[in-house]
């Protein structure tokens, strides 16, 4: 479950305060990468720690150590692929992400295996109401274009004695 509320709102609000760390000069040039590199010039404002210089990266906008590298949900993040993957996790603490190799088939199986468990499913992918409306839609019968019920091949032959000539 959720470790401690105080200190996710805390990181929270340190998240938000946090600048987004650029390259210097990344706005100038298109051959620079947005992406962050230390400042490493001899006159470097950045490098300096200069007001007019750009912010740098530093231990001060970290957050809280117990809420580091968890979900915005609370629990840490698992990545499974396997049924044999969640022998060792804890339905409380962790949350779980299913592989994205995965076919349908399993990913099916795998996550009625989860739910079935009480785990919760971070990119389960579709919500409960669109689940329901597919159940719905299978349910129902098959029209085409003009609203006429589709009529199932089968009945179609039972419905006129056709038989197999060999």
């Amino acid at each position: 479950m959720v470790q401690d509320k105080r200190l996710m709102e805390l990181r929270k609000k340190t998240n938000k305060k946090r600048p987004s760390f650029r390259r210097v000069e990344s706005w100038r040039y298109k051959r620079v990468k947005d992406s962050w590199r230390k400042a490493r010039g001899i006159d470097s404002k950045t490098r300096k720690k200069k007001k007019l210089g750009v912010k740098s990266p530093t231990i001060g906008y970290r957050g809280p150590k117990k809420v580091r590298r968890l979900h915005p949900s609370g629990y840490s993040e698992e990545k499974v692929t396997t049924i044999d993957d969640l022998k060792n996790l804890n339905k409380n603490i962790h949350a779980i992400k299913i592989s994205g190799k995965l076919g349908v088939r399993k990913r099916i199986a795998l996550t009625d295996y989860c739910q079935k468990r009480g785990f919760k499913i971070l990119n389960l992918g579709i919500s409960q109401r669109e689940i329901e409306m597919l159940e719905e839609m299978a349910e129902a019968p098959i029209t085409d274009f003009e609203g006429e019920e589709i009529i199932d091949i089968d009945e179609l032959e039972d419905s006129l004695d056709i038989e197999d000539e060999e």
